[in-house]
């Protein structure tokens, strides 16, 4: 059967952006050396024109970890529990990147991987905006083009097509239950009632390629692996993001509308402050 899907996401990627989200892009790349392969953009802020006071989100896709680091802990903090995620600044603008090696961002878009996390996100509009070349935008292209049909099968059974959009609804759902999520209720719904034509458009040719064998359903065993993998992801992040409180603080702040305010303590012990501060933010409903 003929691939519908793929030449839908490579025009996709191959969008152009602002020329500030571009040279953000190269300048990550050029941080990580010739380990650098290739650099996607996505996140709530590819639909925003103002990008001054956003977070920019960035997926750094490396060659190895041990070439992408100079520091042997953070290749295998990398490995480990990976994404690693660091903030970077350029021209005025605040941004994010999280690292992957290519072969973890080929195996995390698939349906052989329980977690949601990769596959969820890359299911949305994303962009490649930097490669080392054919090759590498190639592999890029490839993995992203299984994140659709991996959190379509996922979702199964899915609720009739109807107008194209309630099997996205459902499946963005099921995804945003298996994570802690700062954001509020609705916002899976709100994702795809953003850019509504583009999901009907994906829909059939990423069901057609749903992949032999594909999970479906397990969403108890998805849940639980997944809130557990943000608590140690959170405590990661923390410890390896520069400012990771005052960021976790800021990210929550803004996606559920509260007002947390981090103590000297909490600012000086970044893993600590991560800890003592989850209880809390469960039970007020901040994360679910």
């Amino acid at each position: 059967m003929e691939n519908r899907l793929r030449p839908l996401v490579e025009a996709e990627l191959t969008r152009p952006v602002d020329p500030r989200v571009s040279a953000i892009a190269k300048a990550i790349a050029a941080r990580h050396g010739a380990a650098s392969r290739a650099v996607l953009f996505y996140g709530s802020c590819l639909r925003e024109h103002q990008l001054e006071g956003l977070m920019l989100d960035f997926y750094l896709i490396v060659s190895d970890y041990s070439e992408a680091f100079d520091r042997r802990w953070l290749a295998i903090a990398n490995r480990l529990v990976p994404p690693n995620v660091f903030p970077f600044h350029l021209g005025g603008l605040g941004a994010k990147y999280a690292v992957l090696s290519e072969s973890d961002f080929h195996r995390l878009n698939g349906p052989e991987t329980l977690n949601v996390s990769v596959w969820a996100r890359f299911a949305q509009p994303s962009r490649l905006v930097w490669s080392s070349g054919a090759e590498a935008t190639k592999r890029a292209l490839d993995a992203v083009a299984r994140a659709a049909p991996t959190l379509l099968s996922a979702a199964r059974p899915l609720p009739d097509v109807g107008d194209g959009l309630e099997p996205w609804r459902h499946a963005f759902a099921k995804t945003y239950s298996a994570e802690l999520r700062a954001e509020r209720k609705g916002r899976s719904g709100s994702i795809v009632d953003h850019d509504p034509e583009r999901y009907r458009q994906f829909l059939q040719p990423a069901l057609d390629t749903i992949e032999p064998g594909a999970r479906s359903g397990g969403w108890g065993r998805r849940r639980i692996a997944g809130k557990l993998l943000s608590i140690v992801r959170l405590a990661k992040a923390s410890a390896t993001y520069a400012g990771g409180a005052e960021y976790i603080a800021w990210k929550i702040n803004r996606h559920a509308g509260t007002t947390i305010e981090l103590s000297a303590w909490q600012k000086r012990h970044p893993l600590l402050a991560a800890i003592s501060l989850l209880p809390r933010l469960l039970r007020s409903g901040a994360i679910r």
